[in-house]
């Protein structure tokens, strides 16, 4: 049985980095968190930026700003964007798209938010009393794929939401609803836009996947108002002008509508190309009725006489999922996009800059540290194209800046750092290496040809998936792709293939000294004598699949999966399992040399737990955040997250937190925290 040992932390902490002359950067980062101090949490690093859903602003404070999300989480900013501060995972789930936030006007702390699934009906709408930081959902809207939502101007209390079956109306503030558009309605339904008439609220317009509609006695009849609009029209957005009612705006796949006779008929503005087939978001200048926003799948445009003529303001290349203009200063809007977050403009939209502090979406699965400089690191993300890759900090996680030139939109799965700081990334095609700040192919691959020679057929360049890259006596690289093993003794210039392995794609490698695994889902193959024999091993008989593996400095094996994790200190011949671990999936294992611990996460739960090698006493640490991977970084530990980015560990102080503690260390890291002992927890709290 394995000893346990609880590793508590406490808030009220100092921030160490593994560099000499972060102290500035150290405090910027303290003081982005004074309203978090009295969480239990470890702290966000980023890289920021992400996928950014939707905008919603305290009536009262206009630098007061909701963000909604992809993944369930709702950010706020008190200073109109420039800094974000996590606030909640809306239902405990990671897998809601936060597209509607509504703020009542009265009463700053109550917020409306409408939700769903994106790849299956499923959503609700979210209740809160306490300005987000906690919710309840309403019952009545439960299961329901909630894709619009609007609040009366005239009558505060009323809300209507669209929903994949069709439209709903609370009359008290969200508490209950009915549905308003007829039952198993043919037409009325995938209800994607809604608006309220700002003086009338027996006016609701809705936009559904197939053109409009308009009620004027609050949902008894309904009209289809498709009169000037292409047949088959999806209905994004419809904003209506609040001084001038009778002004409608529709945004659909085939353009943006325009009507001045309350939809009675439409006329298609000009101005956009056709090739902007959606445009998600209208938003009108609060001070200038005439200056309408469009955020489409094609970049930002904008009128300035009222729909006549448009112009585009950002690249063609963005994403624009909402659009905010701050009502107090309309030179200030800000963009919720797609992969590159919240952007922002002081300059009425002549130019746009990030402004996601404090905000990651990101979902980073790549981590590599350089050996010579250990605030050095490099991460990799899925998911995000252009805007993501691979992403650089040299001050231990405190800043990023991205560093994705030449892999071409590729998601990247594996990094390892050179002992002479030469960088490869593994990626959905290919292996690149970076060589003066651009990546270029990582060379080609020789496979043996006939009895055993490498024929001149056999020689091509690697396009496959490359799950996994490790490096080991500073010359030996070896690559788990989906076309096997290979191996390099040149830096990734060229590879060979490990041919006596015959399994086919390896998902996993791992080495220490002259021992190589390399696993798939269901084999492990072992070398102990650096790669030149092979031979298959047996998996421990509890494990149906492999989804971790690693090798201590004891020469011991470890892999884990949904059923727990399993140790071999005879090669494989035998596996134990740990049970005091009780880790319902392992996802990440890593062998930390430093501290002579392994470290292991779990995405089903928010604990990082340690077994010290080779005594095997065990430590664990709750971060607050669902964890793919942890890694040591100096006197802390930082942790790749589900979809938020990096996270760092606190690390305990004698008196209260002030910025101007913050202390810079030596460039060489120090050794990672030991586990203090305490009570033994309860398998629930491990979980």
């Amino acid at each position: 049985m394995f000893a346990l040992i609880c590793k508590e932390e406490h808030l009220l902490n100092r921030f160490t980095f593994p560099k000499a002359g972060t102290f500035v950067a150290a405090a910027m980062f303290w003081a982005m968190w004074p309203v978090v101090l009295h969480a239990v949490t470890w702290f966000p690093l980023g890289p920021y930026g992400g996928d950014a859903r939707s905008f919603a602003a305290d009536p009262r404070d206009s630098k007061h700003l909701y963000l909604g999300t992809a993944n369930g989480w709702l950010y706020e900013s008190r200073n109109g964007g420039t800094t974000w501060v996590r606030l909640t995972e809306l239902g405990g789930r990671n897998d809601l798209v936060i597209d509607h936030i509504i703020p009542d006007s009265q009463d700053p702390n109550r917020l409306i938010a409408g939700a769903f699934v994106a790849d299956h009906p499923d959503g609700g709408v979210y209740l809160s009393d306490n300005g987000g930081r906690s919710w309840t959902d309403a019952p009545q809207m439960r299961g329901q794929s909630v894709l619009s939502l609007a609040r009366s101007a005239s009558e505060p209390q009323m809300i209507v939401a669209g929903t994949l079956q069709g439209v709903y109306r609370s009359l008290d503030n969200g508490a209950h609803w009915t549905q308003i558009s007829p039952m198993n309605s043919t037409e009325i339904h995938e209800v994607e836009s809604l608006a309220i008439d700002p003086a009338n609220p027996e006016v609701i317009y809705a936009g559904t996947w197939h053109l409009p509609w308009k009620t004027t006695d609050g949902g008894a009849h309904w009209e289809n108002i498709k009169r000037g609009i292409i047949e088959d029209s999806d209905v994004f957005s419809i904003l209506i002008d609040p001084a001038q009612p009778r002004t409608v705006y529709a945004s659909a796949c085939s353009g943006i509508y325009k009507s001045t006779d309350a939809a009675a008929l439409f006329t298609k503005v000009q101005g956009i190309p056709s090739a902007a087939r959606r445009t998600r978001k209208l938003e009108m200048d609060p001070e200038h009725a005439d200056t309408v926003y469009a955020g489409t799948t094609e970049g930002l445009y904008r009128t300035l006489d009222g729909g006549r003529t448009w112009n585009r303001l950002t690249s063609s290349e963005l994403i624009i999922n909402d659009v905010y203009v701050d009502p107090h200063d309309s030179g200030r809007i800000l963009l919720a996009t797609d992969r590159g977050g919240v952007l922002r403009s002081d300059d009425f939209g002549a130019s746009f800059h990030g402004s996601n502090t404090g905000f990651s979406a990101r979902q980073v699965v790549a981590y590599t540290a350089d050996p010579n400089h250990p605030a050095v690191v490099h991460v990799g993300v899925v998911n995000d194209k252009d805007d993501g890759g691979v992403f650089l900090s040299t001050d231990g996680g405190v800043r990023w800046r991205q560093q994705s030139a030449g892999l071409g939109g590729r998601d990247v799965y594996s990094l390892v750092t050179m002992s002479d700081g030469t960088l490869l990334a593994g990626t959905t095609h290919g292996i690149f290496r970076l060589q003066d700040e651009v990546w270029v192919d990582s060379g080609t691959v020789a496979r043996g040809g006939s009895k055993g020679k490498t024929s001149r057929a056999a020689v091509a360049n690697m396009d496959g998936v490359a799950y996994a890259l490790v490096s080991g006596d500073g010359y030996s690289i070896y690559a788990g792709t989906s076309d096997g093993l290979l191996r390099s003794v040149n830096d990734g210039v060229a590879w060979t293939a490990v041919s006596p392995l015959t399994m086919g794609e390896i998902r996993f490698v791992a080495l220490e000294k002259n021992v190589v695994v390399a696993a798939g889902l269901k084999n492990i193959d072992l070398s102990v004598d650096g790669g030149q024999k092979w031979g298959r091993i047996a998996l421990p008989p509890e494990l149906t699949q492999i989804s971790a593996i690693a090798v201590d400095g004891a020469e011991t094996l470890w892999v884990g999966g949904r059923e727990g994790v399993f140790y071999s200190a005879d090669k494989g011949v035998s596996w134990k399992q740990v049970y005091d671990l009780e880790i319902p999936q392992v996802d990440g294992m890593y062998f930390d040399p430093i501290g002579k611990r392994m470290l292991f996460t779990t995405s089903r739960s928010t604990m990082i737990f340690a077994v010290s090698v080779p005594d095997h006493k065990i430590s664990y640490w709750d971060t607050g955040w669902k964890l793919r991977l942890a890694r040591p970084m100096g006197d802390h530990l930082l942790g790749a997250t589900l979809y938020d980015g990096m996270v760092v560990q606190p690390k305990m102080v004698d008196s209260g937190f002030a910025p101007e503690h913050v202390a810079a260390v030596n460039k060489t890291a120090a050794l990672p925290p030991s586990a203090t002992t305490s009570s033994t927890p309860s398998a629930s709290q491990r979980r």
